[in-house]
């Protein structure tokens, strides 16, 4: 067997070098891993400042018979007794966002169910990720279709009879939520949050909400939505008056979760 010219000292020394490389670039992945896997939830409460209007009531001039046993509300401003914001969204915009390694693909989490119920859309306002399944169902004895005027994605018209359904899904994230109407039913109306990642939600009757498993110390822009107010670029966050340019607002998430506490919007912007 042919020996090796270099001498043993180097063969050593150069072993030392690769062991420390080696050692440094396994420090560098685990840090990595350990830091990715550092999740936590952001939550708060949105609240209206002022008395809010009550809900102006809706007239049902078509399958009177089905509709008219129903109380029908305009539901573009609700708010709870104790001035609970329900309905705003707030999604995170940044692209480059770390998301959760069970939140991945969109396509593999439970389907969105927009029913058709009491002749009304419930969920109002729903979140749906790319490539997540939305399920539109129909609970009423008459017919209804679901008409989601989106920008970027194919137009969906979906006529569901009584107690049927149809399945639409996203391939592309859509700017601005996108509204659903019924044709047959012209007071009828919702809108559809369709974004890239995981990371949105819509208050509760409360006014509450919660993102779950954002990443722990990475500095996220974020984006607040109303169907009345529209971008919500003016509140008060921890007593102070704050700004957000088109409702855009940057949070980073600490380690243990972040609680905001209530987001008080002016009832002025509803006007």
């Amino acid at each position: 067997m042919a020996r090796s010219n270099i001498p043993v000292g180097i063969n050593r020394s150069l072993s030392r070098t690769i062991t420390i490389i080696f050692l440094g670039l396994l420090f560098v992945v685990l840090a990595g891993q350990s830091h990715a896997a550092e999740w936590a939830s952001l939550k708060g409460r949105f609240v209206f400042d002022g008395d809010p209007p009550a809900p102006a009531e809706i007239t049902a001039d078509k399958d009177v018979e089905v509709c008219g046993k129903h109380k029908l509300v305009n539901e573009e401003l609700v708010v709870s007794e104790d001035n609970g914001i329900a309905n705003v969204v707030l999604f995170v915009r940044s692209k480059g966002v770390t998301v959760h390694p069970d939140l991945e693909d969109g396509s593999k989490s439970a389907p969105l169910v927009l029913d058709n119920k009491d002749c009304r859309f419930q969920p109002h306002v729903g979140f749906v990720q790319t490539g997540q399944t939305l399920t539109i169902k129909n609970s009423d004895p008459v017919g209804h279709n679901s008409n989601i005027a989106t920008m970027k994605n194919s137009p969906s018209n979906s006529l569901v009879p009584s107690n049927g359904s149809s399945d639409v899904t996203f391939s592309r994230d859509e700017a601005i939520p996108a509204s659903v109407t019924c044709n047959i039913h012209p007071w009828m109306k919702a809108y559809l949050v369709i974004r890239p990642n995981p990371y949105g939600v819509v208050t509760s009757a409360d006014g509450s909400f919660e993102i779950e498993n954002l990443p722990v110390g990475e500095e996220l822009e974020f984006q607040l939505w109303h169907e009345k107010g529209g971008y919500l670029d003016e509140f008060t966050l921890g007593g102070k008056k704050t700004s957000a340019k088109r409702g855009r607002i940057d949070f980073t998430v600490e380690e243990g979760g972040t609680d905001l506490g209530d987001i008080v919007v002016d009832g002025k912007v509803f006007n």
